[in-house]
């Protein structure tokens, strides 16, 4: 009668855990990238609402002053926006790049966002990543 042993049992248990830490890497730097992209998209939706804010009105604040704040408006920031992310070099750096302009009362709110290919795909997850950023802006006069 021969015995049983556990023989062998350990180079199971090696390629499983090697499985499991190459799944926890693909995952640490997957997050780690998109982490890194929003960052950029938040800088880029920063600096193109401060770009909007240059889209103040002049001529309402001509004819009527200033009051405590200074209206934007909203299809001037626009294209303020679109101007920026040009000249920024944020449209040919992030491919697909979107951006919306959209204003609430004298506040106006940039949105970009881009897709996000992840450097290491884990089978049936990452695929259309998009990440975002947002920022706001509202002139105040004091």
């Amino acid at each position: 009668m021969r015995r049983r042993t556990d023989r062998g049992q350990v180079g199971v248990m090696i390629i499983g855990f090697f499985a499991l830490a190459s799944i926890l890497m693909a995952v640490v730097v997957d997050v780690s990238s998109a982490y890194l992209r929003r960052t950029a998209m938040n800088n880029i939706a920063d600096g193109a609402a401060l770009a909007a804010a240059d889209a103040v009105q002049g001529e309402q604040v001509y004819a009527s002053g200033l009051g405590e704040e200074a209206p934007i408006d909203a299809v001037v920031a626009g294209e303020y926006v679109s101007a920026y992310l040009a000249d920024c070099g944020a449209i040919a750096d992030y491919p697909g790049l979107r951006w919306r302009v959209e204003q609430d009362g004298d506040q106006i709110r940039v949105r970009v966002s881009a897709p996000l290919d992840l450097p290491l795909r884990v089978a049936g997850w990452g695929d259309g990543v998009t990440v975002a950023g947002e920022a706001s802006v509202l002139v105040r006069v004091s």
